[in-house]
């Protein structure tokens, strides 16, 4: 997976690759699906999700450039993989997930593994966690039609954030850095998540 998909395709950032070396991928996915844990795709994880294929987790995880002093906002708890990269990276990671029983089942294995520096919560990821705003990063695993403000808001002052923006068939991979209190956005490249939706199943 290291080689022929990450480091193989641009992925340089050392500690991003010892990570998705030291994170064992095939805790994160069902059972009957661990002999596909390191193809190079996502897989269904229930509840209409999935877990992103490894190499746009790592490119997500490197684009935001993060130390272990950054504080990171996950919206998308999923699996709970991503947050497990991302604590491996950054300081502290703020992940939110509305699927109740997705959150508790990535929020046990998470802990089991040791990483405290995960801090959970059941929400509505639109909304963002303004309370332990602001974020010297977030990233955003499902796509919502438009950038929601409140997650600009929520973002810290030269901080980057990275999500999908767009309709099911017709997403973009968006970069945003806030700059001088402005937001600075670019497009990465075309890419396909879950949608994100409200607490009533809705697609925003």
């Amino acid at each position: 997976m290291i080689e022929e998909q990450l480091t193989a395709r641009g992925i340089r950032d050392q500690a991003v690759l010892q990570a998705m070396h030291k994170v064992p991928r095939e805790l994160f996915i069902p059972q009957e699906l661990i002999e596909f844990a390191y193809d190079d795709s996502p897989l269904p994880i229930g509840y209409q999700q999935t877990i992103s294929q490894p190499y746009m987790v790592a490119f997500m995880s490197e684009i935001l450039q993060l130390d272990k002093n950054s504080k990171v906002l996950e919206i998308g708890t999923g699996s709970g993989y991503q947050a497990a990269i991302l604590a491996e990276l950054g300081g502290d990671v703020y992940t939110l997930e509305i699927i109740k029983p997705l959150g508790q089942q990535a929020k046990k294995l998470l802990y089991e593994l040791g990483y405290h520096n995960v801090h959970f919560k059941i929400g509505d990821g639109y909304e963002g966690w303004a309370e332990k705003a602001p974020f010297d990063a977030i990233i955003v695993t499902c796509a919502p039609s438009h950038i929601p403000q409140k997650l600009k808001d929520q973002l810290k002052e030269d901080g980057r954030m990275i999500l999908p923006v767009g309709e099911k068939n017709q997403q973009i991979l968006y970069l945003l850095e806030k700059k001088n209190d402005m937001i600075v956005e670019k497009s990465v490249f075309p890419v396909k998540f879950v949608p994100m939706t409200n607490t009533k199943g809705s697609i925003y």
